[in-house]
């Protein structure tokens, strides 16, 4: 017995291999480190083999090795350990790759509305909300640029010009912030029949340029579906527009 006194307890070696109680823990589950019967006093005694183990142990485990691997790599003759710190080295670079790609994913969530649309439709949505637009509706037409271009790409990225164009218009500002301020309206409201005829008469008296066509059959559904889940008031403008 004198010699136990020289043992360590469970705190002691993960004391001494710098590592922590619930790892040394985790360890023997997994049948990385063999785990010592209890001795006289109900305790478990751990010698100078439990830490050289454990160091080995913890070392595989901070340059990266699974845990799954670290009992095979513990037993390892020298070629079979060469290889298998080169599989894992390999599957961790596989992993950073991953990592990097998502960070990039991640900066270009920060980027709003440039990861769905393109850059030059990014900035009409941005110009809108520099004037005053409500966010609401510059999500809703996002959204209806995103199913444009999913529906007609090559198309769209002409019409976003026009756009631009129009959005230097003083007038059609004006004209847009009212349609943004009528999205609540009732339906029957009098005064979507005067945002309904200046629309008309500005886009009567534009120079016509890339516009999505209305009798295209996907843009007119895309369109009429947007406008009618979104407001009401909006789909009944864009109907007197179109026959005032």
């Amino acid at each position: 017995m004198t010699g136990a006194r020289h043992l360590l307890t469970i705190g002691q070696l993960a004391g001494y291999a710098g590592t922590t109680v619930k790892a040394v823990r985790v360890y023997h589950d997994r049948g990385l480190l063999a785990e010592p019967p209890r001795d006289d006093s109900g305790y478990r005694r751990y010698d100078a083999g439990h830490a050289i183990q454990l160091v080995k142990i913890r070392t595989l485990a901070e340059a990266g090795v699974p845990l799954a691997r670290i009992k095979e790599l513990l037993t390892a003759g020298p070629d079979r350990f060469a290889a298998a710190v080169d599989e894992i080295d390999l599957a961790l670079s596989r992993r950073a790759q991953e990592i990097d790609r998502a960070r990039h994913r991640i900066a270009q969530l920060r980027g709003g509305d440039r990861l769905f649309v393109p850059a030059k439709v990014a900035g009409y949505l941005e110009l809108l909300r520099e004037n005053g637009i409500s966010e609401r509706t510059v999500r809703l037409e996002r959204d209806l640029w995103i199913l444009m271009r999913g529906a007609a790409p090559e198309p769209a990225e002409g019409w976003i010009d026009g756009k631009l164009e129009a959005v230097a218009d003083p007038e059609f500002l004006e004209l847009y912030r009212d349609y943004d301020a009528a999205f609540g309206w009732s339906a029957d409201d009098p005064r979507l029949a005067g945002v309904a005829e200046r629309t008309r008469r500005w886009y009567a008296g534009r120079a016509t340029g890339p516009e999505p066509d209305p009798r295209d059959p996907v843009i007119a559904q895309l369109a009429a579906l947007t406008a009618a889940a979104s407001s009401p008031a909006w789909a009944r403008i864009a109907t007197l527009a179109r026959t005032g």
